[in-house]
């Protein structure tokens, strides 16, 4: 009876509500941010329901509907709303399919970056001296090279293709959230309710990621977010220059380097992707604005 008594207790946790409430008040004071998160509410559902919104196979070529328009231009069909591409492949379904994959970046290359930037942070921000110099002079090393220069140099190590591009954007990525942690957690170390803890017989361990972490990540979340638009960008660039996604992949980048010949003859096989590129960062750039106003207490207006 109880422990149902205290289940029903964390489920209804006023101060839980009230920081939700307190979260959602600043950042839906944002409208860019709100508009963002819808955009991106919109892309997660194209790409979840994609097999079922799509009109085509995106990778389906209809050699009777090469470089057709889209449907309000001259010559358009009703069949292709965005029209099609240099081997008759429909270019709405083509850039459907291409959210699922931009996402899919975003995810995986956010994820990689920031676990593994936060276990070197904590590492280098807690224990400090030799270890901290190690991890930290690796990172300046790292962020020493123009990013996509880097990644470019590590995907031609590893291979052109996808999950190369996401390994190589990961790392290149990881340094940010390592000097982002290791400040938090040396601002954090020094606090009373650590100095607690220690006290009281926690390990190093407990101390690093239950005590300290948790009050080191409303800056991570920010960043995150931010990361998540420029790994799609990097992606796309990759896969622009030939080292991302391999046709017929319908991945935005490759969109593009496929149509580089048509840029002025057969403008909506090269301005779509980069439309669609384009509303995606734009949109989670703007979400990223409005978590770093509700979860940055500097930011807060009383």
């Amino acid at each position: 009876m109880s422990q149902a008594a205290a289940t029903s207790a964390v489920s209804t946790d006023p101060s839980r509500r009230a920081r939700l409430a307190e979260f959602w008040y600043y950042f839906s004071e944002n409208r860019g941010a709100v508009i963002g998160l819808v955009f991106f509410l919109l892309l997660v559902l194209l790409a979840v329901f994609a097999p079922w919104i799509a009109p085509h196979d995106p990778v389906a070529q209809y050699r009777d509907a090469v470089l057709v328009p889209p449907v309000w231009q001259e010559g358009g069909r009703a069949g292709y709303l965005l029209g099609t591409d240099a081997v008759g492949r429909d270019m709405l379904s083509r850039l459907i399919y291409g959210t699922r994959f931009s996402l899919f970046v975003g995810v995986i290359v956010t994820t990689l970056s920031l676990v593994g930037g936060i276990a070197l942070g904590v590492i280098a921000g807690y224990f400090r001296g030799w270890v901290d110099t190690v991890i930290m002079r690796v990172m300046d090393i790292i962020l020493a090279f123009p990013s996509l220069l880097l990644a470019l140099v590590l995907v031609a190590v590893l291979g052109p293709g996808l999950v190369n591009a996401m390994i190589a954007i990961a790392l290149v990525f990881q340094p940010h959230f390592v000097r982002l942690t290791r400040a938090a957690v040396m601002s954090e170390k020094t606090r009373d309710y650590v100095v607690a803890a220690k006290v009281a017989g926690a390990g190093h361990g407990r101390l690093m990621f239950k005590t300290i972490l948790p009050n080191c990540m409303a800056p991570l979340i920010v960043q995150a977010t931010l990361s998540f638009s420029s790994a799609i960008l990097d992606a796309a660039a990759l896969g622009f220059l030939g080292m991302g996604a391999q046709p017929p992949t319908p991945e935005w980048g490759t969109m593009l380097a496929e149509a580089r010949e048509f840029i002025s003859s057969h403008w909506w096989v090269v301005t779509l992707p980069g439309i669609a590129i384009l509303i995606t960062v734009l949109a989670i750039n703007l979400m990223g604005d409005g978590l770093r106003d509700a979860l940055d207490p500097k930011l807060k207006r009383s």
